[in-house]
């Protein structure tokens, strides 16, 4: 199995939903969206549980959010790029009212892309992006000892630790040296932050092989960070485990978007 595959072709969709950035205003680009769809004849709804499809205003962090809502759900999420990279989105504010007449139409594919399954004290939660285990100290280094598949693999100092799915591959894991994972690998990536140590190296873990990561710091507590949301915090010898979960969300792209092609236009 890959972490990413693709649905049957959708239908096209009656009924879409709306969510935009919180933060910078996107409103001129909602109600573009809007005519759009009223045009297409496709019903805008307020609640995207209820939808067929949700177009989401914004950037990676607006795309992401929106695809974490809507987990568990069969609603596909679809970006319009508002934001500084938009790398999951497929659609630019000029190609706007062309791209979602085609999408409204019914010309576009579904992806199940892999999520994050994290354990802690008896508590579950979901990942979309990343999970990252840092310092609860400003400017205080931690001690994490960490194992995969039960192989204990030493204490590493360091400012944290980021495991991210392929979709996060290519966010706060990228800006911290770690690798880009192509859509289509059923894999994790652990990157250290700022590791005060020559052996510590970014690994590509595969499904089946969850991650352990204990707090060996005896006076800082490390702050548990999912999808940039935090969640817990570690005390000393507290543990947590991340593994690739059952999961799936869904992103919608234009039939001819690539992984390859929005790397190259996004990052070369």
């Amino acid at each position: 199995m890959t972490s990413t595959s693709e649905l049957p072709q959708p239908s096209k969709p009656e009924t879409v939903a709306v969510i935009a950035h919180g933060r910078i205003d996107v409103g001129p680009a909602v109600e573009r969206v809007r005519k759009v769809a009223a045009e297409a004849g496709v019903t805008i709804v307020d609640e995207p549980t209820d939808a067929d499809l949700t177009v989401a205003v914004g950037g990676d962090g607006t795309i992401l959010r929106t695809l974490a809502r809507l987990l568990g759900t069969d609603v596909p999420v679809i970006g319009v790029n508002f934001g500084r990279v938009g790398f999951l989105a497929s659609i630019t504010p000029e190609a706007l009212e062309r791209d979602l007449a085609r999408v409204f139409a019914g010309e576009y594919r579904v992806l199940e892309l892999p999520t994050l399954e994290v354990k802690l004290d008896g508590q579950q939660f979901v990942a979309v992006n990343d999970v990252v285990t840092t310092s609860a100290t400003l400017g205080r280094m931690i001690e994490l000892t960490y194992s995969v598949g039960g192989e204990d693999l030493g204490t590493i100092p360091c400012d944290g630790m980021i495991c991210s799915t392929p979709s996060g591959s290519t966010a706060y894991n990228l800006s911290n040296g770690g690798p880009v994972l192509v859509r289509g690998v059923d894999a994790m990536a652990i990157t250290f932050i700022a590791p005060h140590s020559l052996h510590a190296r970014p690994l590509v873990v595969p499904r089946g092989s969850p991650l352990t990561v204990r707090n060996a710091t005896s006076d800082v507590a490390v702050c548990v960070l999912v999808d940039g949301h935090q969640v817990a915090q570690m005390k000393a010898g507290d543990e947590i485990v991340i593994a690739l979960g059952a999961q799936r969300s869904l992103l919608a792209t234009l039939p001819e978007t690539t992984f390859f092609g929005r790397y190259r236009e996004t990052f070369a």
